[in-house]
Formats: C-alpha cells, sequence, structure tokens
C-alpha cells in the first residue's frame, strides 16, 4: 500500500481542496485499508486503495463540510498577469512564470464540479486506465469517457477565459496617447 502513499495524497488533495484535510484523509484511508485488508482479493492494489481514498473523501466532506459545498474565488490569483513563456527567458523569469501559470491551471481545476475534477484527476495526473477510474468511481466506462471529455472542455473554456481578462485587464492599463 505505501507505494501508492503519493497517488492516495495528490487524489484526496484535490478533491477536499487543502494539504491538511487530505493528510487526515489518507491517514484514515490507510487505517481503513489495514484494517479490512483481509478481505481484498484483487489484483489492483492501487485501484483499491484509490477507492477507499475516494470514498473516505466524500464521507470527510459530508461531516466537516456540510456547510458549504462552494469553492471561494481568489481574486488575486484569477487576476494574475501573465505573459506567453518563450524557450529564450533567463531560468528564475521562466521559473516565475511556469508558477503563475501552474496555479491558474490548479485554480481552474478547483473550479471543476467534482466529477469532473475527480475523473480528470485519475486520469491526468494518476495516469490510471478508464476501466479502473470506472471501478474507483462505480460509473460505466462510458461516463467516465464522458465525464474525461467534458471536464477538459471546461478547464479549457476556463483557461481562455482567464487569459481573456488578462488581455483587457492589460489593454485597460496601457496609457492612451
Amino acid at each position: 500500500m505505501l507505494p501508492h502513499l503519493d497517488a492516495a495524497f495528490t487524489l484526496a488533495k484535490w478533491l477536499l481542496g487543502n494539504e491538511q484535510d487530505a493528510e487526515d484523509v489518507v491517514q484514515e484511508s490507510f487505517l481503513r485499508a489495514y484494517r479490512f485488508f483481509d478481505t481484498y482479493h484483487d489484483d489492483n492494489s492501487r485501484a483499491w486503495i484509490l477507492m477507499i481514498v475516494r470514498n473516505t473523501s466524500f464521507s470527510w466532506m459530508r461531516r466537516h463540510y456540510a456547510v458549504s459545498a462552494t469553492v471561494s474565488f481568489d481574486e488575486e490569483l484569477h487576476s494574475a498577469n501573465t505573459t506567453p513563456i518563450t524557450a529564450n527567458l533567463p531560468t528564475p523569469e521562466k521559473d516565475y512564470l511556469d508558477d503563475i501559470t501552474r496555479k491558474q491551471i490548479n485554480h481552474a481545476l478547483e473550479k471543476l464540479a467534482m466529477p469532473f475534477r475527480e475523473v480528470l484527476v485519475l486520469h491526468e495526473l494518476q495516469g490510471l486506465p478508464y476501466a479502473v477510474i470506472a471501478n474507483i468511481t462505480g460509473c460505466p466506462i462510458g461516463t467516465v469517457m464522458s465525464r474525461l471529455s467534458r471536464a477538459r472542455k471546461h478547464l479549457q473554456q476556463m483557461l481562455q477565459q482567464t487569459l481573456r481578462e488578462e488581455s483587457s485587464s492589460c489593454d485597460a492599463k496601457k496609457p492612451k496617447p
């Protein structure tokens, strides 16, 4: 189970939205897995532990996040100014711009509805095939594929909107002749 600790933490972090809760959920998930290890009869331990992490995350959200199921909007992060990254930029500037881009992608990913975010994280970040994701989520493979397609489309639209807003923000700041 320990080889899957990073994957479990990544999934929990994306489902819950913060690292502290993700650490708690992963710990609780591994305790559950240990407790029920004698009932495990599958050959894919990664899918099994990720299914436990997913279910534990949803239970955690019901217990701890019952008041609000919305993601807060971070104006500063959303309006960050970025420019295209070119290959000839010095490393510190490139690192800075990469960090801003990564934050924008993470912010857009956090805004995705849970079913879309879940399959996107499992497929794109964890590299799991559709069949394993279907097993983890309890959805048919067609639903997983549909959600993944829609998640990519929503993510693309959000990132394009961010770029449009930043572009218009930059245009508004230019001095007029």
